[in-house]
């Protein structure tokens, strides 16, 4: 009966499989233009007093000229001093700061965007830092490749621990799924925290964000440009492109964010990000199946061993791949105990009880 899970899980090693081709024909994009396209940077922001000062210092720094970029921090009904401590930095020649007059982080990016004056718009989240050519290199890939959307690497900080080792691999393997399946022209996910878009297609979709969920401002944009005959969606493959942006401080926060990110998958319509939640799930159930089974009929713990082999092939191909081109390969030796830990690690965020977090995209491994 061994050719049962063997069925069950072999859509998710074509899939995985498919996007690490894609990974291994990856072009690294340098800059070899100059554009002088007008670019605004939209910072939607909640209780974010402890670090917008560090990333308007970052966007201040930037080798684009300070005349082409605007930088405009959308203050999202925060209750500490965010608009405040924004309001005082002096460092940018364009800078605007407004309250968001409705709610929610969707809303504060349409409310950033209407008073922009940028044909370029790159969100970005106020606990993220990035290098000094972020901006003219995103301009750059823009101006050669006029695509619609341009999906670009996030980086987690670094940390200690098998925790904080934890969340990087985990968020390392993301980056790599997201940056397969743009590569193969079907993309499924990407970070609001390093995003690009023109001025005309965000009015085009900025209707079709699902304003009844609070997250998904990224991918249901995505998702809706995607629908759109002849769309060009595109990966940007450059740490000079790149942001970093903080780890959770706590398991139960860490949780949390899961939660708000696998929450949106109900609502989603895109078949490729369907068939890759499904798939992926069918696969930590098989192996949650087979190894609590064994528990009662230990014959069942050489199924567990098959389904979890077959299950890390893939896997390790593509976070090697990542962590390679990511400049991380210390972290592969948490490959394996977090690749033991994921199934459990994937029920806890499904069955995590809102009353335990207050306010969660299937990781994907």
């Amino acid at each position: 009966m061994i050719w049962i899970p063997l069925i069950l899980i072999l859509p998710y090693i074509i899939l995985l499989i498919f996007y690490y081709r894609n990974l291994t024909k990856t072009e690294l994009f340098s800059q070899t233009s100059n554009p002088s396209i007008p670019v605004s940077v939209i910072i939607a922001c909640h209780n974010e007093e402890k670090n917008i000062t560090f990333l308007l210092d970052c966007l201040s720094h930037q080798s684009y000229p300070s005349c082409l970029f605007e930088v405009i921090v959308v203050n999202d009904n925060s209750t500490d001093k965010t608009f405040e401590h924004a309001s005082f930095f002096s460092g940018l020649q364009n800078l605007k700061i407004l309250n968001n007059k409705g709610k929610g982080k969707k809303s504060a990016i349409r409310s950033g965007i209407a008073v922009s004056q940028g044909d370029l718009i790159l969100t970005t989240d106020a606990d993220c830092s990035m290098g000094e050519n972020w901006i003219s290199t995103i301009a750059a890939f823009y101006h050669k490749h006029d695509p619609d959307l341009i999906v670009c690497p996030v980086k987690l900080e670094k940390g200690s621990g098998f925790f904080k080792s934890f969340q990087e691999i985990e968020f390392l393997s993301l980056q790599g799924i997201t940056a397969g399946s743009a590569l193969s022209g079907k993309a499924i996910m990407c970070n609001g925290a390093n995003l690009a878009f023109s001025r005309v297609i965000y009015k085009r979709h900025s209707e079709n964000l699902h304003d009844e969920i609070n997250s998904g401002d990224d991918i249901f944009l995505l998702h809706s440009i995607k629908g759109e005959k002849n769309s060009k969606i595109l990966w940007l493959e450059s740490m000079e492109a790149s942001v970093t942006t903080k780890a959770a401080k706590s398991i139960s926060s860490f949780l949390q964010q899961r939660k708000r990110w696998i929450s949106k998958g109900t609502s989603y319509t895109d078949r490729n990000t369907i068939i890759a939640g499904v798939s992926t799930f069918a696969a930590v159930l098989l192996q949650l199946f087979y190894l609590f089974g064994s528990l009662i009929n230990p014959i069942l713990i050489y199924g567990f061993i098959f389904i979890f082999l077959l299950k890390s092939l893939p896997d390790y191909l593509i976070i090697r791949n990542t962590l390679k081109r990511y400049g991380k390969t210390a972290l592969i030796k948490w490959f394996l105990p977090s690749q033991l830990i994921y199934p459990f690690y994937v029920i806890m965020v499904l069955f995590w009880k809102k009353s335990a977090i207050p306010n969660p995209q299937s990781p994907i491994f």
